[in-house]
């Protein structure tokens, strides 16, 4: 990790002005530590911005850190760590009970040291978080398919008069017939037997 984004909103950039002390200011403190750093005012320079960044370093209140994690998330995977100072602390005091996530936290008092392993320790955490995302949107996916599956299964057993397990075999030996997913035919069968028992029940009612 070598090149750096920092990013200021209104409330943080006002204050950065009017701080006459430029020496603790984020990008002072990670440039004399080796990185190269951009910085951004707008949602507009951190979108472009995070295109050539390994990470984002937020000098924002805890409050607005969901808020610019997934402006950014969305554009491109990369660690959010918010700088975190007596200022943006004392911004923050109404947030600090929401579900916030960061990958880490830098301060100006730390050293090139501290800071180049919690820069480190933040990457790490950054791509498990996002390993995990992935894994847990591929368990949702095999739940949904499965309850799919297992409602095409009870219409075929109820419709022909068999088993679940005679069903499943049903649907895919279908499924080998037709090159599809045991998933796609089930989801189509379950449409189908949907639509003719809404207009059943529609033509009973006239």
């Amino acid at each position: 990790m070598h090149s750096l984004l920092v990013i200021y909103n209104s409330k943080t950039k006002r204050e950065t002005i009017e701080d006459s002390s430029q020496c603790i200011l984020p990008e002072f403190i990670l440039r004399s530590s080796g990185y190269l750093v951009e910085v951004a005012y707008s949602e507009k320079e951190a979108l472009t911005g995070i295109k050539e960044a390994d990470a984002s370093i937020l000098h924002v209140p805890i409050s607005a850190i969901s808020e610019w994690g997934t402006l950014l998330m969305k554009q491109k995977t990369a660690p959010v760590i918010w700088w975190c100072t007596d200022e943006t602390a004392n911004l923050s005091l109404a947030a600090c009970e929401d579900h916030i996530i960061v990958d880490g936290i830098l301060g100006p008092s730390m050293q090139p040291q501290e800071i180049h392993w919690s820069l480190h320790f933040s990457a790490k955490q950054c791509f498990e978080r996002q390993q995990w995302l992935k894994e847990r949107e591929q368990l949702l996916s095999k739940i949904e398919e499965r309850k799919w599956i297992d409602m095409a299964k009870g219409i075929l057993s109820k419709v022909k008069n068999i088993s679940e397990s005679e069903a499943y075999d049903l649907l895919r030996k279908q499924a080998m017939n037709e090159r599809k997913r045991i998933v796609d035919v089930a989801t189509s069968i379950v449409k189908v037997y949907q639509l003719l028992q809404d207009q059943t029940q529609g033509g009973s009612k006239t």
